[in-house]
């Protein structure tokens, strides 16, 4: 049985992909280490320009859009 590979995709408000060099280096091995992950770093994802994020499951997205913006 082969191993998920875990992995988020991020957008901008416009929809348009936005890269990140933490997050192209980034593989997950299991679904709550990428959750935990982006629970470290999504504020300097916002700082960045990121609107949402996309977590996928070895390409298939799993679930998304995820707003990085903080609740009112």
């Amino acid at each position: 049985m082969r191993a998920t590979s875990w992995t988020w995709r991020f957008e901008d408000t416009e929809g348009r992909p936005v890269e990140d060099e933490r997050a192209a280096a980034a593989v997950f091995p299991a679904q709550a280490d990428a959750e935990a992950w982006i629970g470290e770093v999504w504020r300097g994802l916002r700082e960045q320009g990121v609107e949402v994020a996309r977590l996928y499951a070895d390409g298939t997205e799993v679930y998304g859009p995820v707003s990085l913006r903080v609740a009112d």
